[in-house]
């Protein structure tokens, strides 16, 4: 059975606050009725907010950075929430920890990115790195975005999304 529009996708990373933020944010931006991208984290930040250079790169793209949140993935294994069709994991650590049940058991996939929070250096270098990760996301997500969504089904789809990760 082909997906159905639109496309659930989680993208998940510890704590939520930098590249499964950027991903939501990209692919929300970059597409309207096929894909619908939520982020969360296994560790979120306890008040919520993004790290301050993920919204400044957001914002220097174009890209909507309101409702942007930290949040964990907890959420998104209740019953009520939107069932989702592809879990990507965008740190090593993420795809390492014991995920919840996800209802519907969603294709999965694991796209590794380096954390640009980590760096330390001065602004400039610092928001090189997180401008290096946008960057490699959308592109990522543009190929994503391509795929002949109405041929595949959640097997496809989670071959089709690892093989990205190669990629």
């Amino acid at each position: 059975m082909s997906l159905q529009h639109p496309v659930h996708i989680l993208f998940l990373c510890n704590h939520n606050t930098a590249r499964s933020l950027m991903a939501e944010a990209v692919l929300n931006h970059m597409d309207g009725p096929t894909f619908r991208a939520h982020s969360a984290g296994c560790q979120p930040s306890q008040d919520g907010t993004a790290h301050p250079l993920t919204l400044e790169v957001l914002q220097a793209a174009g890209i909507r950075t309101d409702g942007l949140r930290s949040k964990s993935w907890d959420r998104f294994a209740l019953p009520e929430a939107p069932h989702m069709d592809l879990i990507i994991t965008l740190c090593d650590d993420a795809a390492a920890e014991v995920c919840p049940v996800w209802p519907g058991h969603p294709a999965t996939a694991h796209w590794s990115y380096e954390d640009p929070t980590l760096l330390t250096g001065s602004h400039d270098e610092q928001l090189y790195a997180f401008k290096q990760v946008l960057h490699a996301l959308h592109q990522r997500l543009e190929l994503l975005m391509n795929l002949p969504l109405a041929q595949l089904d959640r097997l496809m789809l989670e071959a089709e999304a690892r093989r990205l990760a190669q990629g």
